[in-house]
This record gives structure tokens, C-alpha cells and sequence, in this order.
């Protein structure tokens, strides 16, 4: 049977590593891997839950990975099918992964076929905002030569996230406003984000894509013709000989055809331990997730992974702990962007090796 040209091929980006939620985070056991809001359902599985309404069921549903994790990745999604899971023989960020997944993609399906890409460890709160949002911006995707990123409404002058500032107004798809994309501006100091967000014209970078296959691999073959020539001829092994860039830098910056599309569905992108807090919200002196004997304590996140485990606390403010197997992390909240230093040097005394 033919794949029908007005498909959607939602494609999910899981190849990070989420080091920041090191100990409960090693190499085999990636972010995406995790449940961190005590559902037992992993982001990954949450991510693939969300998009599968949209695709249809699990046959047009595609991953893009890591091969040190894709073993896990299948046994995570049992239902997917094997030959929808790229893997990725090493780590060269969003470009290569955007374009090899739509080469693959625009094959199968053809170059008509709408293609979306999400990372898999977001967090979303609201389901039907979600799909309203992803079948606008699917319908505009399919009659517009366009490339439609999410952006998320901001709620604060956050310094870790890249901007996009919308242009003009293109059209409504759904009651929701499309607008042209005048520049994307990556990670701001505070006050430029502060000036940013009072604008009113700025939205939080969400990674998230939709365009049809055609469109993306015009513009990489404008913007990136060595990148899509080398996926062309030689697929995963071309890999070695590839730039690592995000997609963000070779595309959605010099490409005429950014459109964004301002999403209020609820969205995290979970980029560290200070994430559960958002998770949390009701959470009052401290959020606990285990065990935690508490006096005096406030605004700490404790985590311990076996509910045997007893983590006692006294007259700690604003600090993360976290117990997993033989491993305890203590850090300040307002440090945890350190954890990457801290694994840095762990990498450098082989006798930690299992703690990676």
C-alpha cells in the first residue's frame, strides 16, 4: 500500500544525553529514559503517547537516536516498528539528525508528506491545546511553502532559552495566529529577555518543527548542500565526515520561510533538577520524591530512587539532593548547571567509570 502524500510523520529527537539530572541520569539510562513525575511513564513514552493520535498509530511514528541507547529506545517502544528508528552512529546535534530522518522520510512517503520533529524529553500539560496547536500548524505546513516552529508563550525573562521574534501576520489556522519570523536570538542576558518578553513579540524557542518533506530539503540543499549531499550517498555513514551543528544554526536562521506559530499548551523542557519544582507546583516546603525526614528544611527537591532509602535533612534552604544506587548528589539549586563540570571530572579517574 502506498503512504498517502498528506501524512503526518511525527519524528521524535532522542538522542541527548540529559547529563544535568546526573546520578538518576547515566549513559544507558538517558533523560528521555526517565519518569520524573511519578507516573512511571517515561518522557519518551509520554512524548510518543502525545503524537501518536496525530500520526495515526505507530507505523507512521519515527525516532532518531544514539547508537549507544537505541537498544533501549525499542524495548522502550515496543510498538514502533524497527525500521522507523534511525540510529545515529555518534552525536553531531539537530542538523544531521533534521535532514537524514526527512531524506529517509520524503523516500518512504514522498516529498509531500508533513513532517514534525519533537524532542522526546518535554513535558506537556495539556493534551487537547497540544494536538489543536500541531493540527494548525500541520494544515499550514501542508498549503504554505513553509517551515513552522512551536514557540512557547513565555511566563518570565528566562536566560537559558533561545527567542523568536514574530513578524508579520501570515494568516489564522484554527483560530490560532501564524506569523512570519523576523530573528531567532540564542540565550539573552536577562535584560534583553526582560525587554524581549515585555514586547509581547517574542516567544521561547521550543525545538519543535513541522514542515512537508519537500520544503526542508529545498532549503537544506540552499543553506546546506554539502550536509544533504553526503546523507544523500551514504546515509548513517556519512556521519563521521559531518559537522556537528543544531539545526537552528543552519537552517532556521538564514532560511525566508521560518514561520512561528505561539503555542500555550502548557510546556517544560525539563533541563535540569529545578525542573520538578514546575512539575510540582503544589509541593509546599520542599518537594520530595522518597523518603525525606524533614526539620527546618525549605525550598530543597529531594529524589531518592529506592523507597527504602531515608534521606534526613536539618535547616537546608534551596538545595538539591538526590540518592541513586551508590551515588548522592548535593548541590544548590543554583549550581545544578555544575553537574556537567562535576561529570567532566568523574570521566577523568577511570574508577568511576560506572557512575557515568
Amino acid at each position: 500500500m502506498t503512504p498517502s502524500s498528506s501524512v503526518f510523520i511525527p519524528v521524535i529527537l532522542a538522542g541527548g544525553k540529559g547529563e544535568r539530572f546526573w546520578p538518576l541520569s547515566r549513559k544507558q539510562r538517558p533523560k528521555q529514559f526517565l519518569s520524573l513525575d511519578g507516573s512511571g511513564v517515561s518522557l519518551l513514552q509520554a512524548t510518543a503517547q502525545r503524537l501518536l493520535p496525530l500520526a495515526g498509530g505507530w507505523e507512521n511514528l519515527w525516532v532518531i537516536t544514539a547508537a549507544p541507547i537505541a537498544e533501549g529506545v525499542l524495548a522502550q517502544l515496543p510498538s514502533l516498528p524497527k525500521e522507523n528508528c534511525l540510529v545515529e552512529p555518534e552525536g553531531k546535534d539537530t542538523a544531521p539528525a533534521v535532514a537524514w530522518a526527512s531524506l529517509a522520510i520524503a523516500q518512504r512517503y514522498g516529498e509531500d508528506a508533513i513532517i514534525g520533529f519533537f524532542p522526546a524529553d518535554h513535558w506537556i500539560k495539556d493534551q487537547a491545546a497540544y494536538e489543536q496547536t500541531l493540527a494548525a500548524a500541520i494544515a499550514y505546513a501542508q498549503e504554505e511553502d513553509a517551515i513552522v516552529t512551536l514557540g512557547i508563550k513565555p511566563h518570565g525573562p528566562a536566560t537559558g532559552y533561545g527567542y523568536i521574534e514574530q513578524g508579520v501576520l501570515q494568516r489564522e489556522m484554527g483560530n490560532l495566529p501564524v506569523y512570519q519570523v523576523n530573528r531567532f536570538t540564542e540565550k539573552p542576558d536577562r535584560a534583553t529577555a526582560q525587554a524581549f518578553v515585555d514586547s509581547g513579540k517574542f516567544s521561547w524557542n521550543s525545538g519543535m518543527f513541522i514542515f512537508r518533506a519537500g520544503v526542508v530539503l529545498g532549503e537544506f540543499a540552499n543553506h546546506a548542500p554539502q550536509l544533504l549531499t553526503a546523507l544523500k550517498a551514504h546515509g548513517a555513514a556519512a556521519y563521521p565526515t559531518l559537522e556537528k551543528k543544531s539545526i537552528d544554526y543552519v537552517l532556521m536562521e538564514k532560511t525566508q520561510l521560518a514561520s512561528v506559530l505561539p503555542a500555550n499548551f502548557g510546556w517544560d523542557d525539563l533541563g535540569d533538577w529545578n525542573a520538578l519544582e514546575r512539575l510540582f507546583p503544589e509541593a509546599e516546603a520542599n518537594v520530595d520524591l522518597g523518603n525525606h525526614v524533614n526539620l527546618h528544611s525549605q525550598g530543597c527537591i529531594v529524589y531518592a530512587s529506592d523507597e527504602d532509602q531515608v534521606i534526613a535533612t536539618i535547616g537546608l534552604k534551596d538545595v538539591v539532593i538526590v540518592r541513586e544506587g551508590n551515588v548522592t548528589l548535593v548541590v544548590p539549586k543554583d549550581q545544578t548547571q555544575d553537574i556537567k563540570g562535576l561529570l567532566k571530572q568523574l570521566q577523568s579517574q577511570p574508577q568511576y567509570e560506572n557512575l557515568l
